[in-house]
């Protein structure tokens, strides 16, 4: 299987990243792809033709490795890199989005288009979203599917056309296990890293959002406080008998007026 354009579509999402999520790429292609195509690729690769039975009746071997191994383990755990990786598309096609509005308008759009704000900020939360719920998904399926994470060296089968209950060997158990242990580690380092990124980003823009509003709110203020200087000076002596009568600041906008003209 050629995995070139998942090493691709990694390297494109890994310019539009966090710290974190740079991270997430690097377990994910080094501790995940890499294991897997250097690897355990040919640890499974013949499971089939070493699965073996102590009775040579004709479908047995082939009905009870069904049974215990309904999908191979390489090929969930292909599938599992497959899908966990496929969200990350949403995020470059947004930015190829922006890149093509900018040219078919022909003027800057934004500051960048592979600055997280905005709708592409909602798009890379999703995509967060998705690859820990294939995580989860995932792991779960692993362990209901094969009765947990540990590979047993024999099983015992009972399904016909066997005769009776015989014995099957699995090749390389204590391996396979290994390995299997290793995919529930880095899935869980993923997982890990895909909420706390998660948790980061609206954390940031939550006080970023916070802070603007708070900002507008207080230049607003100063703008009152300003047009009531002016309308101060402004006024002729003779209404100032009629002073008492003239609308009023707010209290809490005559207060910040009182504490800026102490402070200047």
């Amino acid at each position: 299987m050629s995995w070139g354009f998942l090493h691709h579509l990694l390297s494109g999402m890994n310019k539009y990243s966090t710290g974190i999520g740079r991270i997430w790429v690097a377990v994910v292609f080094i501790f995940r792809l890499l294991v897997y195509i250097v690897a355990a690729e040919n640890i499974w690769k013949y499971e089939h033709d070493e699965f073996e039975c102590n009775i040579k009746q004709p479908g047995c071997e082939n009905v009870c490795f069904d049974h215990f191994f309904p999908v191979s383990h390489i090929r969930l755990w292909a599938l599992q890199l497959i899908m966990v990786s496929t969200p990350s598309l949403l995020v470059v096609f947004h930015v190829a989005y922006r890149e093509n509005r900018e040219k078919r308008h022909n003027q800057k759009l934004y500051k960048s288009p592979g600055e997280i704000d905005g709708g592409l900020l909602c798009t890379y939360l999703i995509s967060l979203i998705l690859k820990t719920g294939f995580e989860i998904f995932f792991l779960i399926l692993f362990y209901k599917l094969y009765n947990g994470f540990k590979v047993p060296s024999l099983v015992k089968c009972d399904i016909r056309p066997c005769p009776n209950t015989v014995d099957c060997y699995i090749s390389k158990p204590t391996e396979k296990m290994i390995f299997l242990y290793f995919l529930v580690v880095t899935s869980c380092l993923c997982i890990v890293l895909n909420l706390s990124e998660l948790s980061y980003l609206i954390f940031k823009y939550s006080i970023k959002c916070y802070l603007k509003r708070y900002i507008k709110k207080d230049q607003g203020s100063e703008g009152d406080c300003h047009r009531s200087e002016i309308i101060g000076h402004n006024r002729p002596a003779a209404v100032g008998q009629f002073h008492n009568s003239s609308p009023s600041l707010p209290l809490n906008v005559q207060d910040k007026c009182e504490k800026s003209s102490l402070l200047t």
